[in-house]
């Protein structure tokens, strides 16, 4: 049997019961809780892979056992947060479109597996699932600080909808895996970079969501534009087929 790497996958471990503790909780209707058990995980998703790179201790075991935990924590947790917390009064629509969600999640998970030796790591093809994940969580906490909309409004049914489509969709997002952050940059990026880390600091449960709905509309601006201009489509016959495929 092989070795495996104890610290980036005790760190993916964490994520995974992150993401179990919030189904827990949002069984038991404490959706604030179950939200904020969610953004933890995508805290440690965050890590697992950075600690795992930083220490050289990469392996295959490690890249199957993060895409199950995302899956857990960024797939079914947030689905099922949906469920319990807006979508099961619309009965069979509800749980429908919560399963959608999960199945959305797995499918950009297996793309993902089978296509990254193919498309460039500077943008992931289709949202990622725990920014998805992370969205729904934020949505909860933003809403019940808010008092923005009752949980049985239509606008969380189209979200859930919304998202599902985004993580199977050809659309590019930025990735930020790759950058160099040794490399040397303006003093501007530096500037916006602590002004978005106060931002948060001042009122997490307003600016978590109002920071992924940026990024979100940003990037869907930004495909446009490309689109509009022919680049989108040259960029998606690079890649061809070979990420339904292994």
């Amino acid at each position: 049997m092989r070795k495996i790497y104890i610290v980036p996958n005790f760190v993916t471990t964490v994520n995974m019961f992150c993401g179990f503790y919030s189904i827990i909780a949002s069984i038991h209707q404490s959706f604030v809780m179950a939200s904020w058990a969610i953004v933890a995980a995508g805290v440690f998703d965050m890590l697992d892979g950075r600690i795992a790179r930083l220490a050289k201790a990469t392996s295959e075991f490690g890249v199957e056992y993060d895409s199950l935990s995302d899956l857990i924590s960024f797939g079914m947790a947030p689905a099922i947060l949906l469920h319990q917390w807006a979508l099961e009064p619309y009965d069979r629509l509800g749980w429908l479109a919560a399963f959608l969600f999960v199945t959305c999640g797995a499918l950009r998970l297996a793309r993902f597996n089978v296509s990254s030796a193919v498309i460039p790591k500077n943008y992931f093809q289709g949202l990622p699932i725990p920014m998805a994940g992370g969205v729904v969580a934020t949505f909860v906490i933003f809403n019940q600080t808010l008092n923005w909309l009752n949980p049985n409004h239509p606008f969380v049914l189209i979200l859930t909808f919304g998202l599902a489509s985004l993580m199977v969709s050809t659309i590019r997002f930025p990735s930020c895996k790759e950058l160099n952050w040794r490399s040397r940059a303006t003093f501007g990026y530096l500037l916006v970079g602590v002004l978005v880390m106060i931002l948060i600091a001042m009122k997490p449960e307003i600016t978590l969501f109002l920071l992924f709905m940026t990024y979100i509309g940003l990037c869907l601006l930004w495909n446009g534009v490309c689109l509009l201009k022919g680049t989108h489509h040259r960029a998606q016959s690079e890649v061809g087929s070979a990420m339904f495929y292994e």
